[in-house]
């Protein structure tokens, strides 16, 4: 054992009441860490699992998608039916993952809920995303390989082609998340995407809708709309793009007036918050209030476009849970993902509260 794992023992004997935040701060470490050290020592056997903690509440739990991403840069263009010249660059993603990181370094305590395999890619998304989220509540399974997407870009950084291989998350199942019912019905928050299987969100509102926790949902491509409810009771936010609105709702979005009948639809179908993004043309979002266009940021370089819309999502919801209000939250989520465009990361590094804040004020 190391020295935090020998001193998370001395504490627990000490007193097996104390709550992870307690026994974080005592140590000088944060939640997240300490949270993934317990689990370290639940494995071991230090820990037999009785009441060491008691139960954490008003968490945030991002369900869904932790991938590894890898990028081919192509050196040259593209020739089919040979080898071509092209250098990797690894990074951790996954919407829900993505999300979760947002948040932490907004200063959330934050939950992962996903699957993967128990391989090197789990490793390494857990070493990269522990510093911001608890990721006990992701099970790695013996079977089975940790979800990926690869994508070959042009030297213009245009896509030729993109692979994405996803099948883990059809063990996402409401079965696997009934044993933590508890933490879901006392969640802050629950975020999730659509690589979850249709009937796990169907659970999930059901859930969130019996004990009044906010449930957001956001999609990860537009494929994927077919695990969307007709329903949506239970939904507090529904947050997609053009593409994804149209396909949901067989319609054609040509113009503003297309846009926002598309989000007052989104309502009427149940969601009390829906909102839909339009790249540069901003985004469109309403709720009991009505609709509202919000004209977009003005970003004048883009770097990447990966992982814009986790951020805008995550300022959205950091917005919400922090109380400000609906217009406010929009434009956060939008403030924070022209700044994510502007970073080579898929979470910029620099985030949190202050900055975002200052951010905004400085835009106005």
């Amino acid at each position: 054992m190391n020295r935090n794992e020998q001193k998370i023992l001395a504490l627990i004997e000490r007193d097996p009441y104390l709550s992870q935040q307690e026994m974080a701060e005592e140590l000088g470490i944060s939640r997240p860490s300490l949270a993934n050290l317990i689990s370290g020592l639940i494995k071991q056997g230090k820990i037999l699992g009785r009441a060491y903690v008691l139960p954490e509440e008003n968490a945030i739990l991002c369900i869904g998608g932790a991938n590894i991403d890898r990028k081919f840069h192509l050196k040259a263009p593209s020739v089919n039916g040979t080898s071509n010249p092209a250098t990797v660059t690894r990074s951790v993603g996954g919407v829900a993952r993505n999300i979760a990181e947002n948040l932490g370094r907004l200063g959330h305590s934050v939950q992962l809920v996903s699957v993967a395999g128990d391989d090197p890619e789990w490793r390494f998304i857990e070493e990269v995303s522990s510093p911001y989220m608890d990721t006990a509540m992701t099970k790695a399974l013996a079977q089975g390989a940790t979800g990926s997407y690869t994508a070959v870009l042009e030297p213009d950084g245009e896509m030729a082609l993109a692979l994405a291989d996803m099948d883990i998350y059809t063990e996402l199942t409401p079965e696997y998340l009934e044993p933590h019912r508890s933490k879901l019905m006392h969640a802050k928050l629950l975020a999730v995407d659509l690589n979850c299987p249709k009937e796990t969100i169907q659970y999930l509102q059901g859930l969130a809708a019996s004990s009044q926790v906010p449930l957001a949902v956001i999609p990860v491509s537009a494929p994927k709309m077919d695990r969307l409810s007709d329903d949506l009771a239970g939904v507090s936010f529904l947050i997609l793009n053009r593409d994804e609105a149209a396909l949901r709702l067989g319609i054609s979005i040509r113009n503003q007036t297309d846009w926002a009948r598309a989000v007052e639809l989104l309502l009427g179908q149940g969601a009390k918050t829906a909102v839909v993004t339009g790249g540069k043309e901003g985004a469109m979002a309403g709720d009991e209030n009505g609709v509202v266009h919000f004209p977009a940021i003005e970003t004048k370089h883009v770097e990447d476009v990966t992982g814009a819309g986790d951020a805008f999502s995550s300022g959205l919801l950091h917005a919400h849970l922090a109380g400000h209000d609906f217009r406010k939250a929009v434009q956060l989520g939008m403030l924070n993902a022209a700044k994510t465009l502007a970073s080579s990361e898929t979470v910029r590094p620099e985030l949190n509260e202050s900055l975002l804040i200052k951010e905004l004020e400085e835009l106005k």
